[in-house]
């Protein structure tokens, strides 16, 4: 469970459904047996291909991990598990995702899921020691699960509405990572890694960065309802949640406190289930 960091990967597969569902609403689909046979498809390649990128992630940073106290016990640096079958495992799941997305679901999110995969591998976690940009560029495979639903679903891959989800999910994640880098901070200085809450002890930097992300957020719900893809239920809902997000970040930045961002970073968890939902209800 640790090795395929099973409870991050919950979020993955609960946006890939959401973007399966909201791709069923728009076809009009109903849900019968074959339908749920292709949900249960699309879940199963995304779990196995999302699986496989942790595993091969932990390989990649087994010395940072052993640095730091939140990764440290963790099946690689611990020890309990060795490197090559880490990596037949990796390949495995990796491999079989891709392969049963193709098979069962639709080539294109198979493609997706393979681009996911090397992003995240090859880009993203070299990236965490060399430069703090690592943030966005991680952001990129984060972003693409709601959009592999969508096309599990039977959305087009160039359609607006798929990459609406992606957008959502993309700036969802940027206020969220910035809390958990400096709630975390010595730990990932201590192990090399660049983040943008590097020398930030105040937290000044990285609170007004979290609140102008999530100012952005709060905004990017209003395109839903501007375009036609939505309701202003889900733009209201969406507006309101970034900007409670934002005055959260804006009032840790002021105080520095450490509840303060812990605080903001479990509303950042409750954001994704709640504002996912009301965009599904008032999905057109």
């Amino acid at each position: 469970m640790v090795l395929v960091k099973l409870r991050l990967n919950i979020f993955v597969l609960i946006t890939a459904f959401f973007g399966f569902l909201i791709a069923t609403l728009s076809g009009g689909e109903g849900w019968g047996l074959s339908r749920l046979l292709l949900l249960f498809n699309t879940l199963l390649g995304t779990a196995a291909a999302a699986f496989g990128a942790s595993v091969f992630n932990q390989l990649m940073e087994i010395k940072e991990d052993a640095r730091m106290r939140r990764t440290a016990d963790r099946p690689l640096p611990a020890e309990r598990v060795l490197p090559l079958p880490a990596f037949l495992l990796g390949w495995i799941l990796s491999g079989f995702g891709v392969i049963h997305l193709a098979a069962t679901v639709d080539r294109g999110a198979s493609l997706l899921a393979a681009i996911t995969i090397a992003t995240y591998v090859f880009v993203y976690t070299p990236l965490k020691r060399r430069s703090s940009v690592n943030t966005l560029v991680g952001a990129i495979p984060g972003a693409i699960p709601p959009l592999m639903g969508w096309v599990g679903g039977g959305g087009a891959m160039a359609d607006p509405r798929g990459w609406f989800l992606f957008a959502i999910l993309f700036f969802w994640q940027l206020p969220h990572f910035v809390s958990i880098n400096w709630l975390c901070r010595e730990q990932y200085e201590e192990a090399g890694f660049r983040m943008w809450s590097d020398g930030d002890e105040s937290g000044r930097r990285s609170g007004y960065l979290a609140s102008l992300f999530s100012v952005v957020l709060g905004a990017l719900a209003l395109v839903g309802p501007l375009v036609g893809y939505t309701g202003w239920f889900f733009g209201g809902v969406g507006l309101g949640a970034g900007l409670l997000l934002a005055w959260l970040a804006a009032k840790f930045a002021s105080s520095g406190e450490r509840p303060a961002f812990r605080r903001f970073f479990l509303l950042t968890l409750l954001y994704l289930p709640v504002v996912l939902t009301v965009l599904a209800i008032d999905w057109n």
